[in-house]
């Protein structure tokens, strides 16, 4: 099992995003459209599959705490 920590979109390159993480920063595949800077994301395998809500990001990194 493994666990999904959300990052934050803040670079597209056209179908590649830069996402955040806060202590790095990794490139991921968009695949779908709907995504754009800003947006907090799961990604599995290098590929961007799920946006999450914000409030439900910060909820996730107060339990990391």
């Amino acid at each position: 099992m493994c666990l999904a920590i959300p990052g934050k979109i803040v670079e597209i390159n056209g179908d590649m995003a830069i996402v955040d993480y806060g202590s790095e920063k990794r490139e991921a595949k968009i695949v779908e459209e709907g995504y754009g800077l800003g947006d907090f994301v799961i990604v599995q395998g290098k590929i961007v599959i799920e946006k999450v809500p914000e409030e439900e990001v910060k909820q996730w990194l107060e339990l990391l705490k």
